[in-house]
């Protein structure tokens, strides 16, 4: 198969395993649970992944990666309690969660040792475009009216575009970078990271209350973070 059509193919599975089904599982998911309840589910993607490479693998797994993994959900749970959990829990809602990281476990995988662009923004795009047409294809055949971005205020659009370019085209980017160079389990530890990120832009630009157990939270988070990536490969 020629390199570019295998590349293109690669990263269009790539663009529906992280995008299309990943994402979109968990945003349909918020239809049904919280956010936070999300973000608690979530944080299990370090601790699925490495059961996904002791099982399809064979690999050995590391007791710090164990540890990590379990001291991240921990973290998550207590940063989950402090902010508090609005609204009931919906089977419906865990269940897609699920679905979406068992998609992005897949993808980290396939990542790792596909044939892929070298431009790493090249393959970003790839994937960011596949896998959004993929979605606009579902929305439009699931019949969810779209957005005219004309009538969004300054406030959505300034939102959108650091989205755009902070959230997709920088971190998208690096993601991909990161799981061609290092294993897929050290890279997932940015689901613990985000939290903690979160939590100090609320203190440092809404003005939020930053209480005692969410800095102990995020704490637990940052060492569960190292434990995974101080484990050796």
């Amino acid at each position: 198969m020629n390199t570019l059509v295998l590349q293109f193919k690669n990263t269009t599975l790539a663009g529906f395993l992280f995008l299309t089904a990943g994402n979109g599982c968990v945003v349909f998911a918020l239809k049904y649970i919280d956010s936070g309840f999300a973000a608690l589910l979530i944080s299990s993607q370090p601790l699925i992944l490495l059961i996904r490479l002791k099982i399809l693998q064979k690999q050995n797994i590391k007791l710090r990666s164990i540890m990590g993994a379990f001291l991240g959900i921990l973290g998550i749970v207590l940063l989950t309690y402090s902010q508090g959990i609005a609204g009931e829990i919906s089977w419906i809602g865990v269940g897609l969660v699920m679905i979406s990281l068992i998609y992005w476990g897949y993808g980290s995988i396939f990542l790792g040792t596909a044939v892929l662009p070298k431009n790493q923004f090249v393959n970003s795009a790839y994937q960011m475009i596949t896998g959004g047409l993929m979605l606009l294809v579902l929305s439009k055949t699931t019949g969810e009216n779209s957005t005219n971005l004309i009538e969004l205020d300054v406030k959505a659009i300034g939102s959108m575009t650091f989205l755009i370019v902070f959230g997709s085209i920088i971190a998208f980017t690096s993601f991909n970078y990161l799981l061609q160079k290092v294993p897929p389990e050290k890279v997932a530890t940015g689901t613990y990271l985000n939290p903690v990120v979160a939590v100090i832009l609320g203190y440092l630009v809404l003005n939020e209350i930053l209480a005692p157990i969410g800095i102990l939270a995020s704490a637990i988070l940052l060492a569960g973070v190292y434990f995974i990536n101080s484990a050796k490969s």
